[in-house]
């Protein structure tokens, strides 16, 4: 149940958020009044203009797992540490 709760915080991000990465990169490319970060696809403004929901999306992703999924509670060398040798056997 707890999958499905993270899914829909990620989805939900990616459709309502992840698409304001275009609209950022379309603000940074006018202010610095070029129309294209690349030709390497020509027509498309190259591979960063292709990217940019998909940074975003990916940074949000970074810090979501290790805010919420990376619990460092449970840490199995922090337990073996203080455990007697008979305690560990």
């Amino acid at each position: 149940m707890a999958v499905h709760l993270h899914v829909f915080v990620l989805s939900l991000f990616a459709s309502t958020v992840g698409p304001f990465g275009g609209f950022f990169a379309s603000g940074l490319k006018r202010s610095i009044k070029i129309k294209d970060f690349s030709n390497l696809i020509p027509g498309h403004g190259g591979v960063s203009d292709r990217m940019d929901c998909q940074m975003i999306m990916g940074g949000f992703t970074y810090f979501y797992l290790s805010t919420f999924l990376h619990n460092n509670t449970f840490n199995p060398l922090f337990w073996l540490q203080h455990l007697s040798f008979d305690q560990q056997s």
